[in-house]
Formats: C-alpha cells, structure tokens, sequence
C-alpha cells in the first residue's frame, strides 16, 4: 500500500491530494500530533470556552475504539483497512479511568454532551462501564449532562438494555439502506440489514428512542433508498438523517459528483410526503430538521457540502488514544493523553485545553465551499469519530 498510493481526484479546481496511508497518519509523515505547552498559571477549570470565532466549547465526541466490524465504503474502505491495517495498540488507548478524567475537565469548562463513537464504539468491551462513569458525573458535578453514542447497531439488541441502565440517554444508528443487498455493498461485511433493525428497536424498548438513524447518501449507490428509508422510519416513529456524502479523511476516494445534495433529497420526499422546517433544538446543531405536514414525524439533513455550518460548531473530539482534534476535517491533533500520564495536573490540563480552544480558528467547510488550498493529510474518521 506505501508504495503504490492511489490518487484522489481533484474537486472543485483544488489540487489533487495524495492519500496518506493511516499507519504514516500517526506518525510525522501525516497529520501531526503536537504536544500542548503546560501555562504557568493553572486555570480553575471552570466557564464557559471560547474560540476565535467566538464559538464556545459544548460537544465532546470520543473514539474509544478505531476498530469496526463493518468497511463502509465512505469511512473504512476494505482496499486501505484490510487485515494488515495496523490499528492503535490496547495501551495506547485511553482507559476509561483517563476518559473520565478528561470528561469531568471538559464539563467543567462547559461541555453538555459527550457522545461516544469509534470505529465501532460497541467494540470496546465493557463499554457500558464507561457510560456509567460518564453518566456519574452528572450528579457529581450538578449538570444536566447528555451522555450519547453512535453505534452501526451491528451489537446494539445484546448491549441496548444494559446501555441504558448504565445512563445512557440517546442513541445514533448508521445505516445506509434498507434492502439487503445494498446493505451489504455498502457496509462490505456479509451482515443481515435485518439484525441492525432489530438492535434499533431494541434501542427503543431500552427507552433510548426515538432513535437518531444516519444515512449517508451517495449518488448512483444507495440514493434510490431514500424513499424507502424515509417511509420506514416515519412509521417506526425514528427521526431519519440524511447526510451528504463528505470528503472525510484520504481513503474514501471522494468525488463531488458522488454527492446527492439535502435540497434534491428533499425534493424527492417532499413530493411524496409534504414537508415543513422547524427550528433546530439547540445551539451548534448540525442538522437542519423538518417534519412531515401531516404530524407523523420528522428527518434531519446534514448538509456538509452544500450548506457549511462551520460558523456555530461548538464540537471537539478526542481520538481514541488522546489527541484532541478540533474539526472532524483536521490535520493535528493536541496531546492530551501525554499530559495525563506525565503526571499533570486536572487544572494544568484544563488550561492547556483553554488555550488550544482559544486559538481554534477551524471552518473547513466553508473554506472548501469557497475552493480555498486546503490540507491534503486529514486524520480518518475512524481514528476521531464521525
């Protein structure tokens, strides 16, 4: 694979990009992992954070794990991560005990939800330990905390139950497509689209619906599913998202004519079953939300490529060994776990990542919709979560 790399195509009049193989990702030859200085002065750990853009800090999105059982086509192509794909080591993955830690000093700067993703987040054993740390910190630090995760829904009917009882309170399935066939092209595994349903409404009995469900639309492969996708969903009472297929990370062989836009899935399904808009539910929401005119339910489309809405992210993610990363779309990531097991401090960490979050100035989206030069060697999405 390092000597023989595949070029990406060029978009939009920007300049083709190698694709940097994962394992060089890590290191020095791909995106860099810069070790944040201590201040001198501790900081309390507590407030609200600000970046340049004057966006505050709320969404906290962990890998736990960079390892997934399916090879999406969009997001773990099997041709890059195949059985000598050299995968982040156990001990260079952050315990739960480090993920806490982390946690509480990011809910004491102002962080309400943390969503756990990976790779595939049911992966990592015992994972409901996890969320029942996390979960803690809600009484512990006296926040109304949302504890999430996004899970292909592969394991989801085992874990549901025992997710929920730990303090889980939303979940968030990918899935593609409805009829197997296209299930299976899609996620590349020999998987029944039929199990992924059932954990779903596994989800729901648990009490964690109406369950988010993630469709990620690409022309000329699984778009002729969103009306499908979008009947189903509306009668299970499940909110379905249609997200555009994104230039994340070197490997997915992005192309723009492989993207379907929100306004031409809307189109499709407005014709059918009316549509209205309705405001989103929060601050830094990514998704711009409608329901259907006849009250029986609503979808979410997330507009990446068409629509940027860099201007009021508030999200952060920490991969699966302790970087922090400040853009799903990033290059570099801050250390995070090198301050921990170096023995610093919860309020020497909390300044450090004040400081990195002031100096955010991230918005590639908008940049790539305005065919700015832009970095060639983002991290994967496996690595940092979608």
């Amino acid at each position: 694979m390092d000597a023989h790399v595949p070029q990406r195509p060029p978009v939009g009049g920007l300049m083709t990009a190698r694709i940097i193989p994962i394992r060089d990702m890590r290191g020095t030859g791909g995106a860099r992992r810069l070790s944040p200085a201590l201040p001198a002065e501790p900081d309390p750990g507590t407030g609200i954070l600000l970046d340049r853009l004057q966006r505050p800090l709320l969404d906290l999105r962990i890998s736990v794990t960079d390892r997934c059982n399916f090879r999406c086509v969009y997001c773990m192509p099997r041709e890059f991560f195949d059985q000598d794909y050299p995968y982040v080591p156990h001990a260079e993955l952050l315990s739960f005990e480090e993920i806490t830690r982390l946690a509480r000093i990011f809910v004491r700067r102002g962080v309400r939800k943390i969503r756990l993703t990976g790779g595939e987040p049911l992966l990592r054993r015992d994972l409901e330990s996890l969320v029942g740390m996390l979960a803690g910190l809600r009484a512990e630090l006296a926040v109304p905390l949302d504890v999430a995760i996004t899970t292909n829904g592969s394991l989801l009917k085992r874990k549901a139950g025992a997710l929920a009882e730990a303090g889980l309170r939303r979940v968030t399935v990918s899935l593609d497509a409805l009829d197997d066939a296209i299930f299976r092209r899609m996620s590349d595994v020999d998987f029944p689209v039929a199990q992924v349903l059932e954990g779903i409404e596994a989800a729901a009995a648990a009490g964690l619906g109406p369950v988010k469900v993630n469709m990620v639309v690409k022309r000329g492969l699984n778009d002729g599913q969103i009306l499908p996708m979008a009947r189903y969903f509306r009668d299970h009472g499940h909110v379905l998202r249609f997200i555009e297929f994104m230039d994340v990370g070197n490997s997915n062989g992005w192309r723009l004519d492989d993207v379907l836009t929100s306004d031409r899935i809307l189109e499709q399904i407005d014709a059918e079953m009316p549509l209205e808009p309705i405001a989103a539910g929060q601050a830094g929401a990514v998704a711009q939300r409608w329901r259907y005119r006849d009250g029986s339910g609503e979808i979410g489309t997330i507009s990446s490529i068409s629509r940027a809405f860099c201007g009021d992210c508030t999200r952060a993610r920490l991969s699966t060994e302790g970087s922090l990363y400040l853009c799903l779309f990033g290059d570099q990531g801050h250390d995070l776990r090198g301050l921990l097991r170096a023995g610093a401090t919860d309020p020497q960490i909390a300044a450090a990542i004040g400081q990195i979050w002031s100096e955010r100035a991230d918005r590639y989206s908008e940049l790539r919709s305005a065919a700015t030069a832009l970095p060639a060697r983002r991290i994967e999405m496996s690595y940092i979560g979608g």
